[in-house]
């Protein structure tokens, strides 16, 4: 009878003990997870997805990039090894780096009653100049700018596909297939705009086909598109129609001119006329590279 007594007591004493130690570190270890994983995650991300509201406190950090801006804004431009790792993990993600927020402060306090403004990112190789230009042109795109945007210059003048004598001025030469290809990706990209800016003068591109003042935009962008061999010719025109309507007064827009690898058109060509003689850069192309915007 003792003997029951005391194993009674025993478990009366020991049992409440044990749920109580194993609790207590339960409780402490579900207290260090729930305070570590939002602090790793805040390190290395932003919850601030908008280039227009980041600041130096998101400096290192970044960003997820919605995936309807990678269709709309970014149809070219990136890195082929960044588009490859979107790719794969389902997800693209820009850092904030310090000369991206200074180009952008610069923008917004920007008086565009002046004269155009330009700007050059430089540095190192692998620094990171291709993903700040593109931090940019993702800020102007949000912010309601048109953006012609240029993804590399060294393809307009070197390792050509397809070059013939241009349609337009006798010394130049023209590249239908890669000016068809940005005005398709520019189409892509301003798709909102093309309706709205009307054409102010008239193009003539046969004896039987023209495009007529007070057209929208789009139909001469769509014809570049489709008549491949006119389609340089259309990149001058479109060229030429967004240089003298940008930042006017009525019915006025902004306009983001984006040319990554730019020292490319101060550079050597390996593009090559018929007789295997070196195109030289000043007889370059009729294409938006010669264009002064």
């Amino acid at each position: 009878m003792a003997l029951r007594r005391l194993s009674f007591r025993l478990r009366q004493t020991v049992a409440p003990v044990r749920p109580l130690h194993g609790s207590g570190c339960g409780q402490q270890l579900d207290a260090v997870g729930m305070e570590t994983r939002p602090e790793t995650f805040s390190i290395f991300r932003t919850q601030e997805n908008d280039p227009a509201c980041q600041s130096e406190q998101h400096l290192g950090q970044y960003y997820t990039v919605p995936p309807s801006h990678f269709h709309t804004v970014f149809p070219h431009g990136l890195p082929p090894r960044y588009q490859q790792q979107v790719k794969t993990f389902n997800e693209g993600c820009v850092m904030v780096r310090q000369p991206a927020l200074e180009l952008i402060s610069h923008l917004k306090r920007a008086d565009y009653s002046k004269p155009t403004l330009r700007y050059l990112l430089y540095g190192m190789k692998g620094s990171g100049k291709t993903m700040s230009l593109c931090h940019t042109v993702h800020y102007c795109s949000t912010q309601g700018w048109l953006v012609l945007h240029i993804p590399d210059a060294h393809l307009w003048v070197k390792n050509c596909k397809e070059l013939l004598p241009s349609s337009y001025h006798a010394s130049r030469f023209d590249q239908p297939i890669q000016a068809s290809n940005w005005l398709r990706n520019f189409r892509t990209t301003n798709e909102h705009f093309l309706s709205k800016i009307k054409l102010r003068q008239r193009y003539v591109w046969t004896k039987r086909e023209s495009t007529e003042e007070g057209r929208p935009l789009g139909e001469l962008v769509d014809m570049g598109v489709s008549r491949v061999k006119s389609s340089s010719d259309v990149v001058g025109a479109v060229l030429k129609e967004l240089r003298l309507q940008a930042g006017g007064t009525e019915g006025g827009f902004r306009l983001a001119v984006a040319v990554d690898g730019v020292n490319g058109l101060w550079g050597r060509t390996t593009l090559k006329k018929e007789d295997k003689s070196p195109v030289l850069i000043h007889l370059y192309i009729h294409s938006p590279l010669t264009v002064d915007l």
